[in-house]
């Protein structure tokens, strides 16, 4: 799963060097890495004669980039791939209360979350992924959950967030359950005896429509107290904008601003429903939104306003929700179906996209001063591309060649924290025929369940 012992100094060769999207590529580039970070960057000669001494990787014929960052996932969510319904549900309601709910959530266990995070740790190296957001919906799941999922996740060696969405639908006891998951869990990453040191964790509540106001104020509050990020899921379809205006007066985010939560602590996923007024203040505010377009197609959410969202300031990450496992699938999503919504080929530039797939998820994450970007002193996390493509790759046409014409298949290698997780394009120390067995033997006891 990773590399056991890497060496101390490592010099990688490549083709091409995104150090960030908001940088234009170089060619012919090096990049030093001591330990677990980025020591030094320049072209490959000076480098070579420069660090004699280092163990060198050749990866010419590929383009080397920040990691991936998946912004917002439930991986407990591969196990409802296929399930069987009698019929498509009418709506995010109905999708949420006759389905989701009841079906998957409420009758996930402990091994059936090893099961699927195990897998899910998997696709995320094998397509790039070396930092993820996990949201941990299960209410009869805890206490413990979060903490069967770390230690999976620490195995793989990825970095991550994780978080357990406490919610009142169930009960008011069952919501504080939640909340105390998430304050140990993050309390434990921060403690000596950590499950891994690349793991930290948020605090999280469901909606306006499963949580009272005096929970979501508690849930903030504690998010404060412990210096962590607030996460929610924000207007994901018309439902919950249409329940605030009649329960209070004023959409989701108008009533989050009014409950005085909208802060640097404020992690809003989804942000489909939003009216200008609200992208005006999510921009004002400064919050952190995180968009996953290919499962709001899914639920029949709709399509949220990221290039309105971006110009009004927001940071805004890319997220997969768990429903596609290839991360270029949301990037060709996020490339494509803003240019279609908006009668715009122009909207959206592959530049764009690939800033919202490293560095401003990194800082919807709150970790922009240690992954995002490739600089020396940063952490070595970092993917290598394959660019055997039919046109010539150049600095201008770099990042639309790999949004449109690479996939997982075609990721290299895969480094976190300088230690190699992929190489010569087979994820290390995996298993994939008994990782499916494992999710194939949940998914059965999930489904004979529901």
């Amino acid at each position: 799963m990773t590399q056991d012992h890497p060496p101390a100094r490592q010099l990688l060769l490549c083709s091409w060097l995104i150090t960030s999207a908001a940088e234009t590529p170089r060619p012919n580039q090096a990049v030093l890495i001591e330990g677990d970070r980025i020591a030094d960057i320049g072209e490959i000669e000076a480098m070579q004669m420069r660090y004699r001494d280092a163990v060198l990787t050749d990866l010419r014929g590929c383009a080397i980039s920040p990691g991936f960052v998946d912004a917002h996932r439930h991986c407990y969510g591969v196990l409802a791939h296929g399930i069987p319904t009698e019929n498509a549900p009418a709506d995010f309601w109905a999708f949420l209360n006759e389905f989701w709910w009841g079906k998957i959530e409420d009758r996930l266990d402990h091994d059936m979350l090893r099961a699927a995070m195990d897998l899910s740790c998997y696709d995320m190296i094998r397509s790039g992924i070396t930092t993820f957001f996990d949201c941990l919906e299960a209410p009869n799941a805890i206490p413990g959950g979060l903490f069967v999922q770390a230690e999976v996740v620490a195995r793989w060696g990825l970095r991550g967030v994780l978080c357990f969405e406490a919610t009142e639908r169930v009960s008011r006891e069952n919501g504080e359950l939640g909340l105390r998951e998430n304050v140990e869990f993050i309390e434990a990453c921060r403690g000596s005896n950590v499950v891994s040191r690349l793991l930290g964790g948020a605090m999280c509540h469901h909606t306006t429509f499963t949580c009272s106001d005096d929970f979501i104020r508690k849930a903030h509050d504690l998010a404060r107290q412990l210096g962590a990020l607030l996460h929610f899921h924000c207007s994901e379809g018309t439902y919950e904008p249409e329940q605030a205006l009649k329960k209070y007066g004023r959409r989701t985010i108008e009533h989050y601003d009014d409950l005085g939560i909208l802060d640097e602590t404020t992690l809003a996923s989804q942000c489909v429903q939003l009216s200008p007024d609200e992208v005006r203040i999510v921009g004002e505010r400064g919050i952190r939104v995180t968009t996953m377009p290919l499962s709001n197609c899914e639920v029949g959410g709709g399509i949220a306003p990221v290039p309105e969202m971006r110009r009004a300031g927001a940071t805004v990450g890319l997220g997969t929700d768990g429903y596609v496992a290839n991360f270029f699938a949301s990037l060709r999503g996020a490339f494509l179906i803003h240019k279609a919504r908006l009668l715009d080929p122009g909207a959206m530039p592959a530049r764009d996209v690939w800033q919202m797939a490293t560095a401003d998820g990194a800082r919807a994450l709150a970790m922009d001063d240690i992954i995002g970007t490739l600089a020396a002193g940063k952490q070595a996390d970092l993917i290598a591309i394959d660019l055997d493509l039919p046109t010539p790759v150049t600095a201008h046409n770099l990042l639309d060649q790999l949004i449109l014409w690479r996939d997982a298949v075609d990721v290299h290698s895969v480094m976190v924290a300088g230690r190699w997780l992929k190489r010569d394009y087979l994820v290390l120390n995996a298993d994939f025929e008994a990782l499916v067995a494992g999710t194939r033997e949940a998914a059965a006891r999930l489904w004979g369940r529901a």
